[in-house]
């Protein structure tokens, strides 16, 4: 008998169905505070099913995308549980909707979104915005994102310029499958 889609599932069940062992469940909700099981009397743990859906999200991003730990709690602190959720799922329009989403509010907060006096844009000689000294890896972050093979790591903006292609790339794929 098979248990309904929103029924509590024990760490055994969610172990077992995410091949993962229970141990790193366990391990995950010390370093993913967004992981909450129920605990019941005993200490014995019951996960909900959004649980369950953030905990796909974070396997994938890990085991599947090679982010580090502290790569993927960026991820949840920047974009939320709903955004790992998506990649869980393989939900790629939801995932372009909040990275979408995300970039609309970043717009509207940043300064040179704002408009200016006119005075300002009139003058002449001076920079609106300072280069980023970390592209191409000057300044680079240790701990965050994706481990590449070789031990190399990629800074986080041109990372996000591999993010920003491959949602494209994905959306692509999403369309041309729609087209078969």
């Amino acid at each position: 008998m098979e248990k309904s889609p929103d029924a509590f599932r024990t760490i055994s069940e969610v172990a077992e169905d995410l091949d993962l062992p229970q141990h790193v469940l366990r391990f995950w909700e010390t370093r993913f505070t967004q992981i909450k099981p129920m605990k019941r009397g005993g200490g014995r743990r019951y996960y909900r099913p959004q649980d369950v859906e953030l905990i796909k999200g974070i396997r994938h991003m890990l085991y599947d995308q090679g982010y580090t730990i502290k790569g993927v709690q960026k991820l949840l602190r920047e974009n939320g549980n709903q955004f790992l959720v998506a990649i869980g799922n393989g939900d790629l329009a939801a995932v372009e909707a909040i990275a979408q989403r995300k970039h609309a509010d970043a717009v509207e907060l940043t300064p040179a979104a704002q408009p200016r006096p006119l005075d300002e844009e009139q003058m002449v000689g001076q920079p609106k915005a300072k280069p980023s000294r970390r592209f191409f890896g000057l300044g680079k972050s240790d701990e965050e994102g994706p481990v590449q093979p070789d031990g190399g790591r990629l800074s986080r903006d041109n990372r996000a310029l591999l993010q920003e292609a491959l949602f494209d790339l994905l959306e692509c794929k999403r369309l041309l499958d729609q087209v078969r």
